[in-house]
């Protein structure tokens, strides 16, 4: 399986990015996709998952409420909208994905950059 991922960019505090992640490859054998971050200086850290089924998903504390996770099984695509960005949601953001065989995540994007200004 490969992973694209895209969307990345400048944005102001507040406002919002759309990040994607396109799965390649042998896709059937997926089971859940997430989304991870790392910050300069920070290890990288959990954002969100949903699973293969369509639900159910699963935020860090930090983005409640502000990240939304979906995912189009027909593209095998995953989307990660993120609204009223915050300064510390400044990272390196990856996708990663599990297949049914592992129990973590055995597949990952090479990230990109979100960088939200003050």
């Amino acid at each position: 399986v490969q992973l694209q991922a895209s969307g990345g960019g400048l944005v102001q505090a507040g406002g919002f990015l759309r990040l994607s992640c396109a799965a390649s490859g042998r896709t059937v054998m997926v089971y859940r996709m997430g989304w991870f971050r790392q910050a300069p200086g920070k290890e990288r850290e959990f954002v969100a998952y949903i699973t293969r089924t369509g639900g159910p998903t699963s935020y860090a504390d930090s983005v409640k409420g502000r990240f939304t996770i979906s995912r189009d099984d027909a593209e095998n695509t995953v989307y990660l909208q993120m609204n009223s960005l915050k300064p510390a949601d400044t990272a390196v953001y990856y996708c990663a994905a599990r297949d049914y065989y592992n129990d973590g995540y055995n597949y990952w994007g090479q990230g990109t950059q979100v960088t939200v200004s003050s």
